[in-house]
Order: C-alpha cells, then structure tokens, then sequence
C-alpha cells in the first residue's frame, strides 16, 4: 500500500474569512476534515506540526518540519507540507538544504481560505500529492506545487501579492506541471548538497542596496554578534562605495558578505570595476551567490554557519 504524509504548519490555506471579510487563522484546521484518509489505493496520513500564519514563520520552526520529514521520511512514498505563502519559499528551500529522505517531498499552500469563492487550497494540495507520487520526482528535491505547476525550490520565488498563480521560476521556468490526475515533468535540477543541522546559528542580517544609500544602518550592526550579512546589490550586483566600505570591515573579520543581485531576473556577476562594481567587491572579499535572491541567500548562509562550514568551504557552499 502506498503512503504519503501531509504535514501542516498554517497559512491561508488552512484559515478562514470573519463577518468583515477579512482572513483570519482557524482555532482548527479545516484541511484535517477536508481531506479524506485514503484515495484510489493510497493511504494519506495527516499530522499538523503547527497552525501558524506565514509571517510568523521562523528558521526554529523550519528545523522541526525539517527534523520531522527525516525522522519519518522512510516509512512514506512521499510527504507533502501545507504552508502560508509569504514565506513559502524560504522554508521549500531550507528544506531542500536540510532533508535526506528518498521519498519526493513538495510545499504548497493557497492563495484564497477554504471558505472563499474559487478557493485553491484542496487543489493544491492534491497536486502536490500527484507530484509526489510521480517517479520522475525522485532527485528533484524539494518541489514547491501550486496553481498545477511544479517547481524546483531552489529557483521558485512568490511574484505577486494576489496571484493565483503568483509562483514563479524566473530563470528556468517551471519542472512540470499537472494535467489531470498525472504528473509531466519537463526538466531536471541537480539538488544541492545536503547538510545535518542540530542546532540554527544566530546574527544574520539583509539589507537592499537603493540609490544614495550610506553606511548608516550597516553601522549599527554589532561585530562581535554578527555571524554573517546578505547584500542585495544593485543590477548586476553592485554596492555604493560608502556601503561597501562599511561591510569591509566584516568581511576584514572573517564574517562572510554574501552578494547578490536586487533584480527579479538574472545572476550576479562582477563586470564593473569601478569602487562598489562588482569586480572590485570580489577582490575584496564579498561572495557572489550567482542565482539565489536575498531571503534564500541568508536561508543558505544561516544552514551553512550551522553546519559549521567555515572557510573556503563555507564560501564555496555560499556561492551555489
């Protein structure tokens, strides 16, 4: 018999409108009723870990979705999470860093609750369910699945605020996609390095370069607690001159300065020489992570201060 686990942690999907139209979160998730225990031969077991909105999310509570998937991974044919999209992203990728489980795991959520018109919880979910039970999702590593498209968690990336469809892969488009009740992938991804992590370092900090930005902010940052920045530079990743020399002064430190690119679209790379191009900031140290945006790049750093890389292989991990 096949089984597959659903594993919910909160978000839309799982909440409901009050009297003003508003969506709030449900003191009990409706999907745990919603969906039956058994379709066409498979078992679906259900546990829900949390019931929190996505902003509430937290890199903790990352580590026990993460904890629980490896801790049971082997009794399944695959596992699927419920999660709030704001942060959906974030948590398919640090799983996707974290997990060693041979079933296919996928993240999904909704953009409507289950009690608004046209709501897209229950058809996610079941998506989600089909791409996990397609043999050609073993070694894509973690999927996130919405609106009937599948996607690698290292490239997707929430692109609008409403959208139905708001999940998007920008530089590679899409795995696959489901039609019907079958899973069609399209392409393949080589799944990063996976690594073991028992406890989650703190001191990780983001900041978005804009136009006239000093130094001001990056000032106030203790040295001695900070274990690590992400900057997201300025087209093809470049900084003002006064805020890279502000975060000289860590890189001096041997805490590493991962950068990338602002722009919804395209990599990172060091093709300007002037002072703050990318050229120069390579010399200096910072770290180029060439495809992630910001919130993955500090995902990856945080996992890879947590596993203890430090280094050369810290800095050949953080630039992907």
């Amino acid at each position: 018999m096949t089984k597959l686990l659903i594993i919910h942690t909160g978000g839309t999907i799982s909440m409901h409108t009050d009297e003003n139209g508003s969506v709030e979160k449900s003191d009990h998730n409706p999907l745990l009723t919603l969906i039956g225990n058994q379709s066409n031969g498979v078992t679906i077991d259900q546990e829900e870990l949390f019931n929190e909105p996505s902003p509430h999310m937290t890199p903790a509570k990352m580590l026990q979705i993460s904890n629980k998937i490896n801790a049971v991974g082997q009794k399944y044919d695959g596992i699927v999470v419920t999660h709030g999209t704001d942060t959906l992203e974030e948590t398919a990728y640090f799983l996707d860093l974290t997990t060693d489980v041979a079933c296919p795991v996928a993240v999904t959520g909704a953009m409507r609750s289950t009690d608004q018109i046209g709501a897209d919880g229950i058809s996610n979910i079941r998506a989600a369910l089909t791409a996990v039970l397609s043999p050609l999702a073993h070694g894509q590593g973690v999927m996130v699945v919405l609106d009937q498209q599948i996607h690698a968690a290292r490239y997707v990336t929430k692109s609008n605020t409403t959208s139905l469809s708001t999940f998007k892969s920008p530089e590679i488009g899409p795995l696959g996609e489901i039609i019907g009740s079958s899973a069609f992938f399209y392409s393949n991804v080589t799944r990063d390095q996976t690594l073991n992590i028992d406890h989650l370092a703190t001191g990780f900090y983001m900041f978005k370069a804009y136009a006239g930005m000093d130094d001001s902010i990056i000032n106030l940052l203790d040295i001695t607690t900070t274990h690590g920045i992400v900057i997201e530079g300025m087209g093809a990743g470049n900084l003002p001159p006064k805020v890279a020399e502000a975060l000289q002064r860590f890189i001096d430190a041997d805490i590493p300065v991962i950068l990338v690119s602002r722009c919804y679209s395209g990599q990172a790379v060091p093709v300007y020489a002037y002072d703050g191009g990318g050229v120069q900031l390579v010399k200096h140290g910072f770290i180029i992570s060439r495809y992630l945006n910001g919130q993955k790049a500090l995902i990856r750093l945080r996992v890879g201060v947590s596993a203890e890389l430090r280094g050369k292989e810290l800095a050949d991990y953080l630039r992907n």
